[in-house]
């Protein structure tokens, strides 16, 4: 049996600490116990980028992606639509640093892309900036952050999955804009908390694996009513 060989921590600000792991060819983000990301289980992250730009009319979408992780819904963002241009906000610069250290040959040079646009800190404060119109709205917000509504991470991302957080995101989409959310698992007052913050919701569920098995995880599509 191949052991799990540990290659780095970081510790998220005002957060837990993770441990990246290689297995193999495999690569795993650990947070305690959980494990929070693999190259094994990666399809529903590709499907957040892939089912939200099919949802798209924007001929050059502008989308807002928080955050990076192993950067599977960046890269297929990128590989679905040749026109899209993307912001990455990843809060810990660990996860960077491993993107072009340890998991390179995986993020092949994705960072480097002149479409995208990387960007250290949080994507609540990218919202913010967009809703305020102090930049501009986006096409499409992308959020894989901490596990989805039910956070893990860091307390201080349930911002985002607040009823004001949720408002703040609707004022920053373009007309025709979509807010997409990547979550480990459902969470029905989620679902009615994005329809009281006045969004038309589509709740989609996507096996972690593309052949159909794994975890189940669910992505939520939310267009402003």
């Amino acid at each position: 049996m191949i052991p799990r060989e540990l290659i780095g921590t970081a510790q998220v600000p005002g957060g837990e600490e993770l441990r990246l792991y290689a297995h193999g060819r495999d690569h795993m983000i650990v947070l305690g116990r959980n494990e929070l990301m693999s190259t094994r289980m990666r399809h529903s992250e590709e499907q957040l980028a892939e089912l939200t730009l099919v949802r798209l009319s924007a001929p050059a979408p502008r989308l807002l992606i928080g955050g990076y992780g192993m950067g599977f819904t960046l890269r297929a963002a990128l590989a679905a639509h040749p026109q899209a241009q993307a912001t990455v906000a990843e809060l810990v610069p660990e996860i960077v640093a491993w993107a072009r250290g340890p998991m390179a040959e995986l993020t092949a040079g994705c960072l480097e892309d002149p479409r995208v646009t990387l960007s250290m800190g949080d994507v609540a404060a990218y919202i913010d900036d967009a809703a305020d119109r102090t930049s501009e709205p986006y096409d499409a917000i992308l959020l894989d952050v901490d596990n989805g509504p039910d956070g893990l991470v860091r307390s201080e991302n349930g911002r985002l999955y607040s009823f004001a957080g949720l408002r703040s995101a609707k004022a920053a989409l373009a007309p025709g804009g979509l807010l997409a959310i990547w979550s480990a698992a459902r969470d029905p007052a989620f679902t009615r908390r994005l329809e009281k913050a006045g969004f038309a919701v589509e709740e989609v569920e996507i096996r972690a694996r593309p052949n159909g098995k794994g975890p189940r995880h669910t992505i939520w599509f939310a267009q402003a009513a």
